[in-house]
């Protein structure tokens, strides 16, 4: 007996219960959602750290200062003076390379009592020599200062004291803004129940170096017996930071 051309209906009818069933189930499968993680929270801090040493070095800025009518005689006049200066300190023990040479300048003077209004005419010239002079004994600075003036030097600008390691003492600074900064991003954190995880940058946000002290002496008058009284004090050195963490 022959075998049928097509399928019986029975068999078609089953075919398509099974296919819809597959679909059926696939469709009825979880979908699964990608969800990207949420972005770490942050806390930015700032620190400073401040070390103060006492000083063992110092800097005389002095000038020379003359005027007259020639420019060659007042600068004959001033060379004379600040010369006399700078063999005064070698003579008391400071080295050539201590010793610079600072802000010499010559300049008109005008007389402005004539009531016009052209140009002034100029009255004579000023010349002024500076010279710096760093002293690594502090011991010596009273009696340097007073030798300064008693020389020739009739404007004394600043003085300034420095420390010899104060890169080291800088880095000290710096060790101890870390520190701050870490300290107060710490507090604030366990207060809001969170950890603090990496560094995700950090940055140096300036630092501070002693400044000069300012003062004056023209026309001033120093009994030669008596040094000049200077307290070196101490120095603070300081650096700033600004840390930002991740929180876990």
């Amino acid at each position: 007996m022959n075998a049928p051309l097509f399928p019986s209906v029975s068999l078609l009818r089953k075919a398509v219960l099974a296919a819809g069933l597959s679909a059926a189930l696939v469709s009825a499968a979880p979908a699964v959602a990608q969800v990207s993680p949420a972005p770490a929270g942050t806390i930015t801090m700032q620190g400073r750290g401040a070390v103060s040493v006492a000083p063992d070095m110092a800097v005389i800025s002095a000038s020379v200062v003359t005027t007259g009518k020639s420019t060659a005689d007042v600068l004959a006049e001033n060379s004379a003076a600040i010369a006399k200066v700078i063999e005064a300190v070698k003579a008391n023990g400071i080295e050539a390379k201590d010793i610079q040479t600072k802000g010499f300048g010559i300049y008109p003077r005008y007389d402005h009592s004539k009531n016009s209004s052209s140009q002034p005419d100029i009255a004579g010239y000023e010349v002024r020599n500076g010279v710096e002079v760093k002293i690594r004994d502090l011991a010596k600075l009273g009696g340097l200062l007073t030798l300064v003036v008693e020389s020739g030097a009739n404007s004394v600008d600043s003085i300034r004291f420095e420390v010899s390691n104060a890169d080291e003492i800088l880095d000290e600074a710096r060790k101890k803004a870390v520190e701050d900064a870490r300290h107060k991003a710490g507090i604030f954190a366990a207060a809001a129940g969170v950890d603090l995880g990496a560094i995700a940058d950090i940055t140096e946000t300036g630092t501070e170096m002693p400044r000069p002290y300012m003062m004056r002496a023209e026309g001033m008058m120093m009994a030669k017996s008596a040094d000049v009284p200077i307290e070196a004090g101490e120095e603070t050195i300081s650096a700033n930071v600004t840390i930002r963490w991740t929180l876990k």
